[in-house]
């Protein structure tokens, strides 16, 4: 029987996994709310707020050094009133400090503590906080003093400060007007991707693959935009650079090799040493690049097969990694896993020579070691991270110097080593279901589901699908009719108004899988989310989304979120959906809205294109010529299994099994012919002849005309 929490405070009452791990810290917390301003406003004393994630290293550090000392709790809960956000749930709040504290010290992360005033602004702020004096670094118990006094004793300062740095983050937030672009978006469009390409090339490292140094992190949108620029303008520099770094990451330690699925970044340049927490959103986006990889792979002229089924096997792996640990019974797949466990970062997935031998015996033990550079020495604090210390660079046709690594001896060894590593305490997972993040892996299971024929895939896609649709997005009020999606379910309980990525990532994730399934009522879905989209976010004075509803909740700024950070921006994202829908419907409004986006975010792309890799992809999209493809037929067909079998990103597809109501004007007056299923390539809706045969497919998809 558990003894009973000597302090239980507000946040009991809480879902958010990360708000209930400190629900018993002896810090009077308080979830964001009306209630712990008003509280603040009636005692005259300032707001600390503390933002972090549960799957932040550091954010578990702070609270067992300091949110857990008695000694300093009594100091917060004196001289202020403390309120704790979980940045996931509540990235509205996040975006707004976050800005100050890059804004005021130069750099950001989590976990982010911020001094507000009652009424939220704020003047003081800052990251990781230690106990007591430490590398240059005050204390967290001298933080909260100085704060506390100059409260106290300076306070018109304060507040002076706080409303200039007010000033500061509202023009921040604000973006150019669309009005104000002097050019056209298709006649730049070529010289801007160019530039964007060169950029990439220039601090591409060739030797360890990614862009620039330590520490490395995933840049999955980054990698699709130079897919999408090779095929079209067929720059094999731009294939390579991507190639070279998916490699590099899967043959290091930031990819599981026993479990699959990649961790959070790498803390050194060579991809070895991860920060060791999984997020649902990294190996969502980064499936999809391994996926399209196999697809180019497998059709290139001479291409070396073993490199193909290294890309697949990643691909699967992870996706495999995914259904094991990160799904849900309900069909929602959960939001992160920890990089600690038994209160060590990364113990769970790290291993010694002798723990390998007791597994599987010394002779495949030694062998096993040989490939996955394990030594006695070890090369993460005494212990080994598994990589694959040959690399799998291929060095000509038809050889590796890795083929043994999917023989399948190595194989029955990682499943033997797989079975006992379940045995030991695993990192702790968030699982509350987020609708953005869960649009991202819908995505990345539907288009698996094509790519490798699989429909445990689609059932997966299917369900997801369902499942947001049933408890996440709900009918709306009758004012409007458009749907209300919510952000965070967790326990059966949806909450939290959803976010301009909410709607147009789960939009993004329904129309690949109509594109997959070819039933209508997913694309039907993503069209109302579409305009649902464009009536509660759209800024009619400057173009582009704010990321939060016009009917939310009134903060201090309201930002309009373009960069493309560790997720897309929803504004990069509701471009791609809408240039698509416009596509399927025939509706040049969607386009409009879409090119609008891209206009505002013009200027930024050109300065720093690496910030934008997901609508620069969006861009290369707008600039192909794009393939209208009916397919109709019963599914699985050897159509459909031509048009998944080569990357094809500049397409959009329909499945016609039967008619619907809610069937695209695309499909309109397309069937099989004699029970043979037919495929049509259109283009602005004008029709090459319908072709049955695989090959005829293949040529009219691949034509330049």
């Amino acid at each position: 029987m558990q003894a009973p929490r000597k302090f239980t405070n507000r946040l009991a009452n809480e879902t958010s996994p990360y708000l209930l791990q400190h629900a018993h810290n002896p810090v009077d917390w308080y979830p964001w709310g009306e209630e712990a301003f008003q509280k603040a406003k009636s005692e005259d004393k300032p707001v600390l707020v503390s933002i972090g994630y549960s799957a932040c290293h550091w954010c578990h550090v702070m609270e067992h050094e300091s949110f857990e000392d008695e000694r300093i709790a009594a100091l917060q809960n004196e001289h202020f009133v403390n309120i704790k956000v979980d940045m996931e749930e509540r990235p509205d709040v996040d975006k707004i400090y976050m800005n100050f504290v890059q804004m005021t010290t130069g750099r950001g992360g989590w976990p982010m503590n911020v001094f507000l005033t009652p009424d939220q602004l704020p003047f003081f702020g800052g990251t990781y906080f230690p106990p007591s004096p430490r590398y240059g670094m005050p204390s967290w118990p001298q933080i909260l003093m100085s704060i506390a006094e100059a409260w106290k004793e300076r306070r018109d300062e304060l507040q002076r400060s706080a409303v200039d740095i007010l000033g500061e983050l509202r023009r921040l937030a604000s973006t150019p007007s669309a009005a104000e672009g002097r050019v056209s978006i298709r006649n730049a469009a070529g010289e801007l991707l160019d530039g964007a390409f060169k950029s990439f090339a220039r601090s591409f490292d060739a030797k360890n693959g990614g862009w620039g140094g330590a520490p490395k992190f995933p840049q999955a949108m980054s990698m699709e935009f130079l897919l999408r620029y090779w095929k079209r303008t067929g720059d094999p520099s731009a294939l390579e650079m991507v190639k070279v770094t998916a490699e590099k990451m899967a043959c290091g330690g930031i990819y599981d090799q026993l479990g699959g699925g990649f961790h959070r970044y790498s803390v050194d340049a060579v991809w070895l040493v991860p920060h060791f927490e999984k997020m649902l959103y990294d190996n969502a986006q980064l499936i999809r690049i391994y996926l399209h990889l196999y697809q180019i792979s497998r059709s290139e002229n001479g291409a070396v097969a073993s490199e193909s089924e290294f890309f697949r096997r990643v691909a699967v792996e992870t996706l495999e990694y995914v259904r094991r640990e990160m799904l849900g019974a309900a069909g929602g797949f959960y939001s992160s896993q920890d990089a600690d466990s038994e209160g060590e970062e990364g113990k769970f997935f790290v291993w010694t020579p002798d723990e390998i031998a007791n597994v599987l015996g010394a002779a495949d033990a030694a062998e096993f070691c040989q490939h996955y550079d394990v030594t006695d020495e070890g090369n993460f604090e005494g212990r080994n991270i598994l990589n694959l210390r040959e690399g799998a660079k291929f060095i000509e046709p038809g050889s590796t110097r890795l083929a043994r690594t999917t023989d399948t001896s190595l194989s029955n060894m990682k499943v033997k080593l797989l079975k006992a590593r379940e045995r030991r305490i695993k990192p702790f997972r968030d699982e509350k279901v987020l609708t953005a993040w869960n649009g991202l892996m819908l995505a990345a299971f539907a288009e698996a589901a094509a790519v490798l024929d699989s429909e445990e895939y689609l059932e997966v896609a299917k369900r997801n699908a369902d499942f947001v649709l049933n408890e996440l997005v709900q009918a709306g009020n009758s004012n409007d009719g458009h749907p209300q999606i919510k952000r965070t379910w967790k326990d059966g309980s949806a909450k939290l108004d959803g976010y301009i990525e909410d709607y147009a990532f789960l939009a993004d994730g329904l129309i690949e899988l109509y594109q997959v399934s070819g039933e209508s009522q997913y694309l039907h879905e993503a069209r109302r989310l579409a305009e649902a989209m464009i009536a509660k976010f759209w800024d009619e004075d400057e173009g582009g989304f704010f990321f939060t509803a016009n009917d939310h909740e009134e903060l201090i700024v309201r930002n309009k979120d373009i960069y493309d950070n560790a997720t897309p921006s929803g504004n990069s994202v509701a471009a791609d959906v809408l240039l698509r829908l416009s596509k399927f419907f025939g509706d040049e409004r969607f386009e409009k809205y879409a090119i609008t986006v891209i206009r505002v975010s013009f200027e930024q792309i050109r300065r720093f294109p690496q910030g934008f890799g997901r609508i620069l992809a969006a861009i290369e999209f707008s600039n192909s010529r794009i393939k209208e493809v009916v397919i109709a037929g019963e599914p699985g067909n050897a159509l459909t299994k031509e048009l998944w079998r080569d990357y094809r990103p500049f397409k959009v597809v329909s499945s016609i099994v039967s008619k619907t109501e809610y069937d695209p004007p695309m499909a309109d007056g397309k069937e099989p012919v004699d029970g043979r299923p037919r495929a049509f390539v259109c283009e602005n809706f004008i029709c090459e002849r319908p072709v049955t045969e695989a090959e005829e497919l293949k040529s009219l998809l691949d034509a330049d005309t």
